[in-house]
């Protein structure tokens, strides 16, 4: 977790006395952490600031660690004091104290790797929303993080003798499995050269004091036993650091770089957008930065091992980073985790692992899993499903399967070089960003006014209905002198831009009627809205053929191959295999000869070789 919340110098100030409302507060030793992070969630939502929140934040799980480390060390017979915090805990609240000393208890009653998790994801939930948001502040279950360690095992990582980077390692989700794994491999029987091992050959970037404090008290708890028999502290073995901030002559020093970078858009300074520029295209994602960030330090055939998000696999912002991977750290291994729900909390981002192996591209066939998790303490469900080529121009999507029926699916898709532009149409966003012109909203239809296209006259069903009864949204648009440009005058296929992996279709496209557009002299279309059009003079086929295309349960499946978002780009509908001009041509006689919808569905399945 890259968070940055705390400046080199910054002191915590003791809080103000807020006397918080908590109620049936479980006995210390209750086992039911769940109890514990709920209350610590809803004191922390009573804060009147984000800037209390986060020192409230700090405060109570600072309180928390250092009683899991008491707790830790008097099961131990230990004396040891907690390793020094970045700042001084101050709780005032007496409620505040007995939930965060009850926590620490209750968690020191779990294994160290699952204490660690609920240790952190105390954290993470007191934060202010709008930080852990931004700041990408989620924390890895432990399964995955397993999981992970398992198939970076599998590609060949030598536990015993690898140096090993975490570079954003937040609360130590990974780097106290990591050292497990590493201690495991080491048969030794001498404690001292056992950690003498790991501490030189482990290691973590962190750019918040505090989250590297915790990574450390969380590592050494997990390794106390060996530390006990050596009668030696583990060193320090976090670097508090930018890991962004890299110089571009920074050597390849790891044998695995391992972590759960953060994620979401980010605006970069100059001289990051210029150490990153050959992995960039538009908006920057911090996951993708840290990707690259990850090439730049693995040694030539050394392991990279992800947990990001999927969004990477089609979208057109993160083309050159695939490009990237492709000729310099191409994937050995996936695994899609199956459910978005349950996975991180309060997140719904689709999840996948990835394995990459520094080399020189040539090998561009990856292996691909399904994982499904079985909550956080039992092992995860791991579906073996094949063997895929990525595309030899690395920057195009890259087509996986996301369920068992798509692998024979892109078998097909990779013979099929045609798409929408060979038929003569090119895909645009709807021009209208409605909140840029609100004073020209209108209820009725006045004078210099048209109806205005929102994505929700686009139905499931695939037809076109004029609607604007969701908030916000009104039927008309008064039309400005020099907005021409605001106006369509012409039939299109209009596709809706937000669809989720859980609706029955991605793909939602419906004609928008030649007798609409010419009633109304022209339409204005929102920007939650793709347009399909044909480039005049150029298409093949017309709008009813392509809409009549989209919406066929084949072609839903293989936008899914594309697809690792919830957008449905222009990039990713321009990206679609389509069938043969002359397959297309067939498909137009059935749709223009009033054809059932099943009878052209069965003819688009076969030329896919799908079976409905």
């Amino acid at each position: 977790m890259r968070t940055g919340f705390l400046r080199s110098g910054e002191t915590m100030n003791r809080l103000p006395l807020f006397q918080p409302s908590l109620s049936n507060i479980p006995d210390a030793g209750s086992n039911s952490f769940s109890a514990w992070k709920a209350m610590a969630k809803g004191l922390a939502e009573d804060m009147p600031d984000d800037a209390v929140r986060l020192r409230l934040a700090r405060t109570v799980c600072g309180t928390t660690l250092s009683a899991y480390w008491q707790e830790v060390c008097s099961q131990h017979g230990c004396t040891w004091d907690i390793r020094t915090p970045p700042f001084a805990f101050d709780l005032s609240s007496d409620s505040a104290l007995s939930l965060a000393t009850g926590a620490g208890i209750s968690a020191a009653t779990s294994p160290p790797l699952h204490a660690g998790y609920l240790l952190s994801s105390l954290y993470t939930v007191m934060l202010p929303e709008r930080m852990r948001s931004t700041l990408g502040a989620y924390y890895t279950p432990p399964v995955l993080v397993e999981r992970l360690l398992d198939m970076v095992t599998e590609a060949g990582f030598d536990w015993e003798k690898g140096r090993i980077l975490d570079p954003a390692c937040g609360g130590g989700a990974f780097l106290a499995p990591v050292a497990v794994r590493m201690l495991r491999s080491l048969d030794a029987t001498d404690p001292a050269f056992v950690l003498r091992n790991i501490a030189t050959k482990l290691h973590g970037f962190e750019i918040d004091p505090f989250a590297a404090w915790v990574s450390m008290v969380l590592l050494e708890a997990t390794l106390l036993p060996v530390c006990l028999k050596a009668n030696k502290r583990l060193p320090d073995m976090i670097e508090t650091k930018d890991s962004l901030a890299i110089s571009e002559g920074e050597p390849k020093l790891y044998d695995l770089v391992i972590g759960n970078p953060p994620y979401g858009k980010v605006t970069l300074n100059d001289t990051l957008r210029q150490t990153y520029r050959r992995s960039l295209y538009g908006h920057a994602n911090l996951y993708g930065l840290f990707t690259d960030l990850a090439v730049r330090l693995v040694k030539p055939s050394g392991l990279i091992g992800y947990v990001t998000p999927t969004s990477f696999l089609g979208g057109q912002y993160f083309k050159a980073l695939r490009g990237l991977m492709k000729e310099e750290a191409p994937p050995v291994m996936m695994d899609f985790v199956t459910e978005r729900q349950g996975v991180f909390e309060d997140v719904l981002q689709e999840t996948m692992l990835t394995v990459y192996k520094r080399a020189d591209g040539n090998d561009t066939s990856v292996a691909v899993h399904f994982m499904k998790p079985n909550g956080e303490d039992r092992p995860v469900q791991v579906q073996e499903v094949g063997m895929f080529e990525l595309p030899s121009n690395g920057e195009e999507p890259w087509f996986l399967p996301r369920d068992l029926q798509q692998a024979a699916l892109l078998k097909k898709m990779a013979s099929m070089p045609h798409r929408l532009m060979d038929y003569g149409f090119c895909v645009n966003t709807g021009q209208l960003v409605w909140n840029r012109h609100k004073e020209q909203l209108r209820g009725d239809k006045g004078k210099e006014c048209y109806p205005l296209i929102w994505a929700e006259s686009v139905m499931a069903e695939g037809r076109f209905s004029f609607s604007a009864v969701r908030r916000n949204h009104t039927p008309y648009f008064q039309f400005h002198n020099g907005q021409e440009h605001l106006i369509t005058r012409e039939s299109c296929v209009l596709v809706q831009r937000t669809t989720a992996k859980e609706q029955k279709r991605r793909l939602i496209a419906a004609l928008l009627p030649e007798s609409f557009v010419h009633n109304h002299g022209g339409v204005v279309v929102e920007n939650h809205l793709n347009m399909i059009k044909p480039i005049q003079g150029k298409a093949i086929v017309s709008p009813t053929v392509i809409a009549a295309l989209l919406n066929t349960k084949t072609l839903d499946q293989v936008f899914r191959c594309i697809s690792g978002s919830v957008a449905v780009s222009a990039y990713e509908l321009n990206s679609l295999p389509l069938p043969s001009l002359e397959q297309i041509k067939v498909i137009e006689t059935l749709v223009e000869g009033g054809a059932v919808p099943e009878t052209v569905e069965n003819l688009i399945a076969r030329i896919y070789g799908v079976k409905l």
